[in-house]
């Protein structure tokens, strides 16, 4: 797993979201972020966004946190956009502030198992290790070109942190 310290801008977001917790996608029975990447992907949704910046890079955001990654949290999925402008009423605005970030990428590897093995390795990170204390305002993962391929995919993490 490659790091490296960012400071992003604003990122706005078309897509829609669910609120979930670490706790609840422990169980298959409960867990819901799979599900609504899938519903956001096998859909179709992406392609009735307009104005998408980069077509087929998805953002999964973890936002709008109770407390930290042993609370609840609002799970987004979706594609970053120029302008909202006209959007079908089941979609969601998210846009997630400027702040620093951890950026973390993955080795290659199958999706979800490449996901669920770096998120485990993030919460095992002291705040040392991490490169800053996490701030709980916004995470994300994208997948792009390299994770078209699930069987061996490359994604990043993006872990906000406080500066």
């Amino acid at each position: 797993m490659r790091k490296s310290v960012e400071r992003l801008g604003e990122i706005r977001l078309v897509g829609i979201s669910v609120r979930t917790s670490n706790w609840c996608e422990m169980n298959s029975d409960t867990a819901k972020i799979g599900r609504t990447m899938q519903k956001f992907l096998s859909s179709g949704m992406q392609t009735r966004i307009r104005g998408r910046r980069s077509p087929g890079t998805v953002f999964g955001v973890y936002t709008g946190y109770e407390s930290d990654e042993n609370g609840e949290y609002r799970y987004f999925v979706g594609e970053e956009v120029d302008v909202i402008d006209a959007l079908p009423e089941y979609f969601e605005v998210l846009t997630i502030p400027a702040q620093a970030y951890v950026k973390l990428t993955s080795e290659q590897g199958s999706i979800p198992a490449v996901c669920i093995d770096m998120w485990q390795n993030i919460w095992r990170m002291k705040a040392t290790d991490l490169g800053g204390e996490r701030a709980y305002i916004a995470d994300f993962e994208i997948y792009d070109e390299r994770s078209k391929d699930s069987k061996s995919a490359i994604i990043d993490i993006y872990i906000g942190i406080q500066t």
